[in-house]
């Protein structure tokens, strides 16, 4: 089988993570890697076995190689315009970390004066090509739990507190250059975690209709704003033109988890690790209650790697469903857009 090389431009947890998975792929290779960090370089070149001359320390260098067939943008949130823009402008194919931009500006920017349809846009929202997710899916067009109505779905862990030896709560120090907590970084619970929630609402409803993102709503507003400035707690509802309701919330302060519970007119869903399926089991509440355990790998990015590797091999410049196409992103961030401020 033919194989698409990778490359990665930024080197922190997110992109290690990423980079272990390759060795569930056999349609993908990781071959190249750009930081301006060199000890990052050395680390990276050790452990995944990444030739000296794939070794770049610019990331306009990765960019320009011709042996590599797309580049995973692995940086802070706040650079993820510019190496879109740079990517189209090296006509390089590219995946970016999630959220794909920080503002609805950046990717009306990018839409408008920049893509031109000549390569692979794909947003890493990894959860959305586990076969979790294929799952819940088939279980809603089988009718399994009937019309769908509405969902409630969550992402969060304290972060932000803990416990001392007497078992009372304190404030941990908070990091201001950690790109969560940095405006500057475009960090806050509402990009980092509140995106997925958006993602996946969006998605559900659209099973019942086109969406209309101008027409959808977001409601009942909640936002708690830490030390640092960005928001570490939020709530919205989202509500659809075509009815569909979705109730989303998103925290670095509070253990709300991974839980997603899709309620129709004969049934639910109830997801209990929405994000990263591992262990993967889905709750049908309907007449005949039963559980469902659906297979996975131990690590969630084997299955995004493997499917963007497929589309890039059939020459394709969006990702297949249920990936994003840069319209759906374009589509979420108006919503997120509309829960930020």
């Amino acid at each position: 089988m033919k194989q698409i090389n990778w490359g990665i431009i930024g080197l922190g947890n997110i992109a290690e993570q990423f980079a272990e998975a390759f060795q569930y792929s056999d349609n993908a290779k990781l071959v190249a890697i750009a930081s301006l960090d060199k000890n990052k370089i050395f680390k990276f070149k050790n452990r995944f076995q990444i030739e000296e001359k794939y070794c770049f320390d610019s990331y306009e260098k990765l960019l320009l190689s011709h042996d590599i067939d797309i580049v995973y943008i692995a940086l802070p949130n706040s650079h993820h315009h510019k190496w879109i823009v740079n990517s189209i402008k090296c006509n390089k194919n590219f995946l970016v970390e999630k959220p794909a931009v920080i503002n609805l500006h950046e990717i009306e920017d990018i839409k408008k004066n920049h893509y031109k349809n000549n390569v692979f846009f794909g947003e890493a929202l990894m959860y959305l090509y586990h076969p979790q997710i294929l799952k819940i899916i088939e279980l809603i067009k089988d009718n399994t739990i009937g019309k769908l109505l509405s969902m409630e779905t969550f992402f969060g862990n304290n972060i932000i507190t803990k416990k001392n030896f007497l078992g009372f709560e304190k404030n941990k120090k908070i990091d201001p250059k950690n790109r969560k907590y940095s405006a500057e970084l475009g960090g806050g619970v509402i990009l980092d975690l509140g995106c997925y929630t958006v993602s996946f609402s969006t998605l559900i409803a659209s099973l019942i209709s086109n969406i209309d993102y101008d027409k959808a709503q977001i409601l009942d507003k909640k936002k708690e704003v830490g030390v640092t400035g960005v928001d570490v707690d939020a709530s919205a509802e989202i509500i659809f033109e075509n009815g569909f309701k979705s109730r989303m919330s998103a925290s670095f302060t509070k253990d709300i988890g991974k839980k997603t519970r899709i309620i129709g007119s004969k049934g639910e869903l109830i997801i209990e690790n929405t994000w990263h399926a591992n262990p993967s089991e889905i709750n049908i509440i309907n007449v005949e209650n039963k559980k469902i355990k659906v297979s996975s790998r131990d690590n969630v990015f084997s299955y995004e790697i493997e499917a963007i590797s497929r589309s890039i091999l059939d020459n394709k410049k969006k990702p297949n469903f249920p990936g994003l196409s840069i319209e759906e992103t374009y589509g979420n961030m108006k919503l997120i857009d509309k829960w930020l401020n």
